[in-house]
């Protein structure tokens, strides 16, 4: 049952349509402002009748932009006076950020007015807010960011985590983000038994730091039970290979990895359009070659994988990039859309309650329903 079935808007418009998908936007806080996030939402509401929104910013600044794109009938409109800065510290904002379009944005998931959240905004305060209002699943100690990374495997895409939502994390942690990998893997992308790799600087077993010896016993004691299949160590040069579908690593780790493969991309994109304009000649072949640069740059084009997904909580948060433009944002509404009909929340509870011991942090010790099955849509 979606957000929609479940309680109306107080405001009675579109996002109280029974069997509408609900969207939480927090309108505000991304680098180009909402003209980027209200043209998102326009793509995202013509590539898909089944989207409402429930729009969250200064209602003077938000207003004529979605009578400019037609969305009348597929928004509610929230007015929140402030916006998160990119400079404010999350400690700031769960003090003091209750009148912002961030915390209204969450706060519609916490009310089941909304299946999920989606923001550009400043994402340690945007963890932060999620944190507090929507609170951790059982078993779950620190929460994580998972996001896409293009790769030779079955999906294109690879699932890495934590890409930043805490730089630290222990054995069970580790365990707990592989857990949490698997369960998005299968419903994002569509894969029915990810396989796990741990980075590490080495594939050898004796190799890495305590913590990563002591989550690769306890991640191959998970595939021992029938929890998820693991490859062992993974190495830096297998993150875009067809080795491992899903990741998994500490923030700063991941944080790292991620700005490092963007910074390369950018640096050989760059390298390559001044090879292909260095002569006459080179212009040419680059003519001829057209139609699978184009390919190329589909591929690699990161608006396609934009959206991190916060996981580990009673709710789903999409944090979109900062610098994300219309088709951008509307890849991000996109994914979210996608959890939110697969019923994905429910579906990472039970997977990381399969792997407490009975009674442990609410766990039942029961079975879970599969992630496949019918009977967990």
């Amino acid at each position: 049952m979606t957000a929609a079935e479940m309680q109306a808007s107080p405001q009675g418009k579109a996002p109280a349509q029974a069997g509408a998908l609900v969207i939480s936007i927090d309108a505000m806080g991304g680098d180009l402002g909402p003209a980027a996030t209200v043209g998102g939402i326009a793509k995202a509401a013509h590539a898909n009748a089944e989207l409402r929104f429930i729009v969250h910013g200064p209602r003077e600044q938000l207003e004529p932009l979605i009578a400019q794109h037609g969305l009348g009938d597929r928004v509610d409109l929230r007015h929140a006076e402030r916006v998160v800065t990119m400079e404010d510290k999350p400690a700031q904002v769960m003090r003091s950020g209750k009148d912002t379009s961030m915390w209204s944005a969450i706060e519609s998931v916490r009310a089941h007015e909304a299946d999920v959240a989606v923001s550009c905004g400043n994402t340690g305060a945007l963890m932060a807010v999620s944190m507090i209002r929507l609170r951790k699943i059982p078993g779950v100690n620190r929460p994580a960011i998972a996001s896409f990374w293009p790769s030779r495997g079955p999906a294109g895409w690879n699932v890495m985590l934590d890409m930043g939502a805490d730089v630290k994390a222990d054995a069970e942690d580790l365990l707990t983000y592989a857990l949490m990998g698997t369960s998005y893997a299968r419903n994002a992308l569509g894969l029915e038994t990810p396989r796990v790799g741990l980075l590490n600087v080495g594939t050898e077993e004796h190799k890495g730091r305590a913590e990563l010896k002591e989550a690769h016993e306890l991640i191959r004691n998970a595939e021992a039970a029938g929890g998820l299949k693991f490859v062992g160590f993974v190495e830096g040069n297998e993150l875009a290979g067809d080795r491992a579908d899903v990741i998994v690593t500490d923030g700063f780790t991941g944080n790292v990895a991620l700005k490092t493969g963007e910074g390369t991309a950018k640096f050989v994109s760059a390298l390559m359009k001044e090879a292909l304009t260095s002569s006459l000649l080179a212009k040419l072949g680059a003519l001829l070659a057209m139609g699978a640069l184009k390919k190329l740059q589909a591929k690699v084009d990161p608006r396609r994988a934009n959206g991190g997904v916060f996981l580990g909580l009673n709710g789903t948060v999409v944090k979109s990039h900062g610098s994300a433009d219309a088709t951008s944002f509307a890849a991000a509404i996109d994914l979210a859309a996608r959890l939110a009909k697969s019923g994905f929340g429910a579906k990472l509870a039970a997977r990381v309650a399969s792997a407490l011991p009975s009674g442990q942090d609410g766990a039942t010790g029961a079975d879970p329903a599969p992630e496949n099955s019918e009977s967990s849509q």
